[in-house]
This record gives structure tokens, C-alpha cells and sequence, in this order.
């Protein structure tokens, strides 16, 4: 098995928007190191000074180096045809490959990360960054945090695990059908793998434990997966995968319960990585209140934390829109519902027009349908209107009884995007809505 391990320097963590200032590439047989290629290169962009500390590379240095495009054939000749080792290999394989790319190279080579190999081949260490790692292995590292020195130093890395009879390990690891090469460096193979492949909701969480995106899924598992296929180079990606640490779920019955539950827990936990639905929903109602004439008015207004609306609407035109149906059906004052600034000549009879207006209250209040949504044992509850919550039933429980039937969901609070989710549900599967009373 060939193996070219690489180590680069850079001046940034994102391929697309930094460049490689220096380059090392250590060829090996599966036996020994049978040659080493290292270079610097001219970024075409200022070397950073805390990086520049760090790496003593500097501008003066790569002033008179060669750039990426001019030492790229060399470069994709050293690694077309062999497994391109790396530690933590996602980095360094994404900067070499974008920027072989863009000198019309196209690198489609099988890559293997050291840190993934020897947490399985030397386990129990506190930490596997390759200064840690070597210390534990008793490797001396000569340049540190310079391409050649920190190639070299994996390579003996790469040594000591197939020393530990780590071949076997490797060629599973790039087994086609084996995701783990895909995975962020900080993120368990196992805890993927044990993944169901079942609809639910899944949750990212960062080294702390904290949950930093939520997602839903028709199958857990190919799902999370997605996340870590392909090659966006882009800083917000490459920065949400170095995040990661560990992911959980929760398995639903359907992926209608999993998208509506997605919902309830992006409100909640108001994930930093989540970019859709986190926005503040105004609400806004159809109100009643008695004039000081003794009129029955109504009224739009924003939806007030203690006071109950007729009706509310994610949207002030969705609001206008209905106030004026029941204004043309139950013949109602635009003026007296604000729809209108200019006072009527003549007001109408106070009792005649207040039965009018509780007329088109009994209305609006028909409208608001009590009905279920069964899909195999997932049951979704809808009362007077509003989505109440949503749970799994077995067949020996009443669907009649409301409040038996209650007792056997939980209770989740209403948005905007779950009454469009139930909505457009509802339209497309009408045979699954159960309608009481």
C-alpha cells in the first residue's frame, strides 16, 4: 500500500480564502519512508504575525518561493496514486485539493487521518493532537509546526500503527462503505455509526455538551452523514465541522412528527448554527372590546402576551384579509373595525349591529376545526384551531374522548412555521385528518 503523508502551513483555516506558505510530502511504501518532497510557497497574500510566530515562516521567506500553481503538477504527481495521509486529514486535504483545483488539477485520492488511527490502535491518551500524541508515543518532533517536521513526525506515527498490526484497521478504514475518513476530527466514529435509520431529530453539540445545530431527518443516519460528504471549502462549513464533537437524536415515527418537532426545538434551544426559524414572530389577532357608545368593535392588533385574540395571524395582510370577509359577510362597519377612517353619516342601531358583530364571532370560532393527524401510531392534535401537540397512541386509546386523548400527547407550543407545516399537510393528505365534533 503507498501512502503519501502531507503536512502543510498555511495562512488561515479556510482553503477558499487563505493560501499554503509551506508544503511537505513524505512518501511510504507500508514499510518505509522512500522519499520526502518539501518546499515553501508564495501565499499571494500577507502571512498573518500570531501565525507567522507560530510557524516562523514570513513574508521575506515566501517572497521568493514558488506559488501553488507552479508547483502543482509536481505536487499531483506525488499524490495522484496514493492514500493521502494526514493528521487530522481533513484539513490538509481540503486546502491541497481546492488549490490543485484551481491549477486544473482534479485530486480524487482515498485519505486516511492519524488522529482517527490511533485513537484506535493506542487508546485511552487525554488528547491526540500531534504534539500530544508524540509525546506519549515517544516521538521527537524536529521543526515543529513546520511542513517537513510535522510530515516526518507523522509518518512515524503512520509507522508505529502498522507496527501494531494496524494494516488490517487501515484498509477498513478506506473501504468505500466506510464513513469515518468523512467524519470532523473531533467526532466519534461510533457515535454515527450506532446512528438508527429511522425519521427523528438530530443535535450537533460542541465540546462543552452545548447543542449548536438541529436538524431532521427521514433517516438519521444518511442524514447526519450528508453533513460530511463532498468538499465545501467554505469558512462557514470547515468552521461549523470543526465544532462538532458528538451528536444525539431523537427517533420519531414519521418525518411529518420529525420536521414538527425540529420546530418546537429550534425555538427552544435557539441553536447558534441554525440559521432558518430563528427569527421573531409577530403575531398579530382580531380583537373584541365594547366602545364607550356600547358598540362591539373589532379591532387588529399585535398579539399581546395577555390578551387572547379571536383569531391571530403570522402575517398583518392575513389579518386585514379576514377582517374584511367578515366585514362584506355579516355587513360590518369598516369605520367601527378601524378597516375605514371615515365615520359613517349615520351610525347604526347599537343591538341590531352588536348581534351582528357576535354573529360573525360564532363564525370565526367554526372555523377553528378540532381534527387529528394519524400516520401508523403518530397521532398530531389540532384543537379549536391551534396545534396543541403531538405523540405516539396505540389503538386501545379513545380518539373521542378529548381530554383521555390528551393525557397520551405532550404538549408543544405553536409557530408560524408549524401551522404552514400542518396546513400544507393537511391539503396534501386528506385522508389522514380525523375531524371531531
Amino acid at each position: 500500500m503507498q501512502f503519501a503523508i502531507v503536512d502543510i502551513e498555511t495562512t488561515g483555516g479556510f482553503p477558499q480564502q487563505h493560501g499554503i506558505t509551506e508544503i511537505a510530502i513524505v512518501l511510504h511504501n507500508g514499510t518505509e519512508v522512500e522519499g520526502k518532497y518539501e518546499t515553501l510557497v508564495n501565499p499571494q497574500q500577507p502571512i498573518p504575525a500570531f501565525i507567522a510566530n507560530m510557524t516562523g515562516i514570513t513574508d521575506t521567506m515566501t517572497a521568493a518561493a514558488p506559488s501553488f500553481e507552479e508547483v502543482a503538477p509536481y505536487i499531483y504527481n506525488l499524490l495522484h496514486d496514493r492514500v493521502f495521509v494526514a493528521h487530522n486529514v481533513n484539513f490538509d486535504f481540503s486546502f491541497v485539493k481546492y488549490h490543485l483545483q484551481q491549477a486544473g488539477f482534479q485530486l480524487n485520492t482515498p485519505k486516511l487521518c492519524t488522529i482517527r488511527l490511533s485513537r484506535k490502535v493506542f487508546p485511552g491518551y487525554r488528547k491526540y493532537g500531534l504534539g500530544h500524541l508524540c509525546r506519549e508515543l515517544g516521538i521527537a518532533i524536529e521543526n515543529r509546526h513546520r511542513a517537513g517536521g510535522d510530515a516526518m513526525a507523522t509518518s512515524q506515527v503512520l509507522d508505529l500503527v502498522l507496527q501494531n498490526n494496524g494494516l488490517r484497521l487501515i484498509k477498513e478504514m478506506l473501504k468505500k462503505e466506510n464513513h469515518s475518513q468523512l467524519l470532523p476530527a473531533n467526532l466519534s466514529e461510533d457515535q454515527v455509526v450506532n446512528l438508527p435509520k429511522e425519521p427523528g431529530v438530530y443535535y450537533f453539540h460542541d465540546v462543552k455538551g452545548k447543542v449548536i445545530y438541529v436538524g431532521k431527518a427521514k433517516n438519521l443516519k444518511k442524514r447526519v452523514l450528508s453533513h460530511f460528504s463532498g468538499l465545501d471549502t467554505s469558512k462557514k462549513r470547515q468552521e461549523f465541522l470543526r465544532t462538532i464533537h458528538s451528536v444525539t437524536c431523537t427517533v420519531c415515527p414519521t418525518e411529518f412528527i420529525a420536521s414538527l418537532f425540529e420546530s418546537v426545538e429550534i425555538k427552544r434551544l435557539w441553536p447558534i448554527q441554525n440559521k432558518s426559524q430563528k427569527r421573531f414572530e409577530q403575531l398579530w389577532g382580531i380583537y373584541l372590546f365594547e366602545d364607550s357608545r356600547g358598540y362591539l368593535r373589532l379591532a387588529i392588533d399585535k398579539k399581546r402576551k395577555h390578551l387572547e385574540p379571536l383569531a391571530s395571524y403570522g402575517l398583518l395582510v392575513d389579518a386585514h384579509r379576514a377582517l374584511w370577509k367578515l366585514v362584506k359577510q355579516f355587513a360590518l362597519d369598516p369605520s367601527l373595525c378601524f378597516l375605514d377612517q371615515n365615520s359613517p353619516a349615520v351610525l347604526p342601531d347599537v343591538t341590531e349591529y352588536n348581534q351582528q358583530v357576535k354573529d360573525s364571532i360564532a363564525w370565526l370560532h367554526s372555523q377553528k376545526e378540532t381534527f387529528l393527524i394519524r400516520d401508523k401510531q403518530s397521532c398530531v392534535l389540532v384543537e379549536e384551531g391551534v396545534f396543541y401537540g403531538m405523540g405516539t397512541i396505540t389503538e386501545d386509546i379513545s380518539i373521542t374522548e378529548l381530554n383521555t386523548l390528551k393525557s397520551h400527547l405532550t404538549h408543544y407550543p405553536e409557530n408560524e412555521v408549524i401551522r404552514s407545516m400542518i396546513r400544507n399537510y393537511t391539503e396534501r393528505y386528506p385522508a389522514k385528518v380525523v375531524r371531531m365534533g
